[in-house]
């Protein structure tokens, strides 16, 4: 694959562009990234770096410049992108996102998607993959739903967490070029499978943002370093697997330090909360944590912390005001 530079480059986790080693290998399959938010943006860095040919498209300009610099070809919509690719992959804010991708006259479904990979990996209730894969079907493309664990930092080291929803055969066909991007990838069923088991690992992470910052208001008279008391509750055995990765980052938060670039942002978080709700009324179950919880976030955006890291979601509850029972 000729690159554009000095041979080649790519994105590191700040957004800048890094030099890739000579011995990157040569060309595998030539793939598409159709929206480059900061996981899209990480997953075609990651694909240009295991050796494929990337074809990138995005509304904005300037989100395709670093692709395109590192020698990314830019598709100037999505149909035109997916008649240059074998496989494509979408990582969307919601159903509306998709449908503006996916629909329309310079929709990816405009151009021609008979035996092309569709691989999605939007965090969306299972309806929205189910509607989505019988469109991309009905054009002759083959569709594997794959939400992912994990932010920016592990899809460019190809360690995030992937639950496929497809059939056997297609997810047999995804699987390599998910396993470049997965420490693990599991295919759990059917398409809708995969969002189902995405919206059920999210939901004790986003919880225990909430519940760290309650645990912190225990001891925040105590004076100690948030720093120590982040990394010590690390240690413990009910310490939720993200403090032991991100406790820098939520020490930085209640301290009011620098938190360096933002990863998944609160507005994303409540975005699916909400989804997580919606999919409990369609299985009638009640979710009364993911309820309070929300209720909290949401205050944090009306507060202005929307576009805050959600490892900034600790801090929120310690930093309100002063209300009657709380002591600051």
């Amino acid at each position: 694959m000729q690159l554009a530079l000095d041979r080649a480059q790519l994105l590191d986790d700040a957004g800048t562009l890094t030099a890739l080693p000579d011995d990157k290998e040569e060309q595998h399959m030539r793939v598409g990234v159709a929206g480059l938010g900061r996981m899209g943006s990480a997953i075609a860095a990651r694909l240009m770096e295991v050796g494929h040919q990337i074809t990138a498209w995005n509304r904005s300009a300037d989100k395709v410049e670093p692709l395109a610099r590192a020698g990314a070809r830019i598709a100037a919509s999505p149909a035109e992108l997916v008649g240059q690719v074998e496989a494509v992959f979408t990582i969307l804010t919601d159903r509306a996102a998709i449908a503006g991708v996916y629909e329309g006259p310079a929709g990816l479904l405009a151009g021609n998607a008979k035996d092309k990979l569709f691989i999605e990996m939007s965090t969306v209730q299972p309806e929205t993959a189910v509607a989505l894969a019988e469109k991309v079907r009905a054009k002759g493309g083959v569709f594997v739903e794959c939400p992912v664990g994990g932010t920016v930092g592990p899809a460019r080291e190809g360690k995030l967490l992937g639950v496929a929803g497809s059939t056997a055969e297609d997810f047999a066909r995804a699987k390599p070029l998910l396993a470049q991007l997965c420490r693990r990838v599991e295919h759990v069923g059917p398409v809708g499978a995969g969002s189902s088991m995405k919206l059920a690992l999210n939901l004790p992470l986003l919880i225990s943002y909430q519940a760290l910052g309650e645990s912190y208001l225990l001891c925040r008279h105590l004076g100690l370093d948030p720093k120590w008391l982040m990394e010590f509750l690390s240690e413990t055995s009910g310490a939720p697997n993200v403090l032991k990765t991100r406790w820098p980052k939520i020490a930085a938060a209640l301290t009011g330090g620098d938190m360096g670039p933002t990863a998944s942002d609160i507005d994303t978080i409540c975005k699916d909360l909400a989804s997580m709700l919606a999919e409990g009324k369609v299985r009638g179950v009640t979710l009364p944590l993911v309820e309070k919880t929300l209720a909290v976030y949401d205050e944090a955006v009306r507060a202005g912390w929307g576009k805050r890291d959600a490892a900034a979601l600790p801090a929120y509850w310690p930093s309100r005001a002063t209300r009657p029972g709380e002591e600051r």
